[in-house]
């Protein structure tokens, strides 16, 4: 989405917004430092990142992986620096495709710092001269793709002479930036809002229009405060320095102090009407405590619209912005959802069966990784030599001490909190869970936990649980779930044999949400096909947890054994309005076992329990319904949904 089509939402909405600058850092560690904090800062509610751009593309390779991150997986919106600075046409051309093939629209066209041990500018031969060739070039051959913003500078540039004929001329370079396409201003980073003030009126004397986003430097300690502040030559009021000298060898103090006095600064800003000043630009220097702090110290909170447009994070690429459903099973495996699906078509919306292609990417072509070394695997996960200490580990991890599993690079989800003690207690039992999810009926779409999409409207969700299971315990558990007809369940081991009560081909959906001015949005959904393709996933990354032992010892024969032995299964519990019928089944009342559960000596479990059994591969038994996926959910005149019967 184009920045300009957000500040317009923004500001018809009266809100303000806010947004980040990143810069790619030197190293792929580094990268994926980075990509761990743009998650947790995504959740502050910028309406986008803005990500810098070496002279001479020096870090092009970064730049293009972190954008493409970021739009794809992350699901953020981003604007991508362009500059002149040794930039032949040929490498600018290059770095807009790639832009756009990762589905950002936003670049911010600069001339650019001099070379690396020089202080003169020289353009770069078969480039660009000025910044206003660059935003031309940009629409003459990519018209209408992105929208262009250019820096503007309240104190001057750096390399302008501090005169009322320097400070003329600037604006007449600006102007013609403006006229030339570009669709908004970026402004260098300041302290003195007279001094910004004073430039916003002078730009609107000269006739430009566009919307001006103000950049903000949190004041993280006074040894980054001082070098910005020369570096960048600003000005910065005496009451500044009055309030930051004499604190200024206690970082924490300084960033506390300095916060309130940006803080300040930044509500004097957005307080003034003539200004017309909507939104804040923050150059976090890759830091989160300050850009946090600030938004904290102004009382922002981030909408959860804007945080949370669906229960799973939608991604920002051309060929998936329409995607609206998604399987529950890969909840904590986003990458390899979008890796396994990236052939894709086309990718569903509003309706499963419509666009979805007819086959998942197969392990072989898309090769599943644990994502962990030994060494850190020992740290998290010790060396369990009994079930116990494998469901020990799993209980851990409901419960929040244990930050990753295998099948999860992420602590539990918030939501999952209302069911963290039924979900440990089902680990102690020998249920070993992986994914799950809490009953929700109709809580509003602006919940901080449960809640998701625009706001105005309720979210509902049906129980859901997923785990892997001795065929000792399943055998007695189908029977307990038999006797509810309103919980369906799915069972597969390893080598495809399945065992479920669900007679219907289509998707149960798990997920939906009612809106204003919307039809019902069901974007999670439990379906066969996705689930036996998920099985082989789910199995090699525990066989790859085993593979992290050495050969022959006690842990990998256990793990192994577990995995090898064991099924997956997933329930749904389809009468949303009871959250605690999923657990009936499973009696967590009852005693701890102290022994391991069906682990070694396991019975063969195909044809042991009746009529819901099926004993052939489940590639087979649902061949029959791999291209006739339909939609479970209808809209009954006015609020619910029937899905599946239930």
């Amino acid at each position: 989405m184009k920045i300009t089509d957000k500040l317009a939402k923004a500001e018809r909405e009266g809100r303000p917004f806010w947004s980040f600058e990143f810069f790619p850092p030197r190293t792929a560690q580094g990268l994926q430092n980075l990509y761990d904090r743009i998650e947790r800062m995504r959740d502050l509610g910028p309406e986008f990142i803005d990500i810098t751009w070496g002279a001479g593309g020096k870090n092009a390779d970064l730049t293009s992986s972190l954008v493409e991150v970021c739009q794809e997986t992350i699901g953020i919106e981003c604007c991508m620096h362009l500059c002149c600075t040794e930039m032949p046409k040929e490498k600018v051309e290059w770095a807009l495709k790639q832009a756009k093939a990762h589905g950002c629209q936003n670049i911010l066209a600069l001339r650019g710092d001099p070379v690396a041990g020089s202080t003169t500018w020289k353009p770069t031969p078969g480039g660009f001269h000025h910044a206003v060739d660059l935003v031309r070039f940009i629409h003459e051959h990519h018209p209408g793709d992105f929208c262009v913003a250019v820096a503007g500078f309240p104190q001057g540039h750096p390399e302008t002479p501090d005169t009322p004929e320097g400070h003329h001329q600037e604006m007449i370079w600006l102007k013609e930036k403006v006229d030339a396409g570009a669709d908004f201003i970026f402004t260098q980073m300041f302290y003195d809002t007279d001094i910004f003030f004073d430039w916003v009126r002078r730009v609107r004397a000269a006739g430009i229009t566009v919307p001006i986003v103000p950049g903000i430097m949190p004041i993280q300690n006074w040894e980054k405060f001082q070098t910005w502040v020369k570096r960048e030559k600003i000005v910065v009021p005496p009451h500044f320095y009055d309030a930051l000298l004499p604190i200024k060898g206690d970082d924490e103090k300084v960033r506390a102090v300095g916060t309130k006095l940006v803080g300040h600064m930044c509500r004097t800003l957005l307080g003034n009407e003539d200004a017309g000043i909507k939104g804040l630009h923050i150059y976090t220097l890759n830091l989160e405590k300050g850009a946090r702090m600030l938004l904290r110290e102004l009382g922002f909170e981030g909408r959860r619209e804007q945080i949370a447009p669906l229960p799973w994070r939608p991604s920002l690429t051309p060929h998936r912005r329409t995607e609206t459903i998604r399987p529950i099973f890969w909840a904590n495996r986003v990458k390899s959802y979008l890796s396994r699906t990236d052939d894709w078509d086309e990718f569903p919306n509003g309706r499963w069966g419509d666009s979805r292609s007819p086959a998942y990417g197969d392990l072989d072509g898309y090769p599943v990784s644990i994502g962990i070394a030994s060494t850190e695997a020992y740290s998290l996960w010790g060396h369990p030599t009994t079930f116990a200490d494998i469901s020990a580990l799993f209980a851990r991890f409901c419960r929040g001490d244990l930050v990753k599993l295998p099948w999860s690079s992420q602590p539990p989800a918030s939501e999952t909190s209302v069911i963290t003690d039924q979900l440990a207690k089902m680990n102690e039992l020998g249920y070993l869970t992986i994914n799950s999810q809490p009953a929700v009926d109709g809580v509003q779409s602006d919940d901080r936990v449960h809640g998701w999409g625009p706001a105005g409207g309720y979210v509902y969700q049906k129980a859901y649980l997923e785990f892997f299971v001795s065929p000792s315990l399943l055998s007695a558990l189908i029977r307990r779930i038999e006797r509810d007809p309103r919980i369906t369940y799915f069972a597969v081991n390893k080598g495809g044999d399945l065992r479920t009560n669900n007679h219907s081909e289509g998707p149960n959906a798990v997920t939906w949400g009612v809106f204003p001015g919307k039809e019902i949005v069901q974007p999670t959904i439990v379906e066969a096909i996705s689930f036996i393709a998920w099985k082989d996933e789910a199995f090699e990354l525990g066989l790859q947890w085993a593979a992290l032992y050495p050969e022959g010892s006690p842990s990998r024969a256990l793990i192994e054994e577990v995995m090898n032995t064991s099924y997956l299964v997933n329930i749904v519990a389809n009468d949303f309005k009871d959250g605690t019928s999923i657990f009936a089944p499973f009696v967590l009342d009852q005693a701890v076992p102290t022994a391991a559960n069906g682990v070694s000596g396991v019975d063969g479990v195909n044809g042991t329990n009746g009529t819901h059994v099926v004993a052939d591969k489940a590639n087979g038994v649902l061949e029959s319904v791999a291209n006739g996926v339909k939609s479970a959910v209808e809209v009954v005149k006015g609020a619910t949904a029937s899905v599946n019967g239930h």
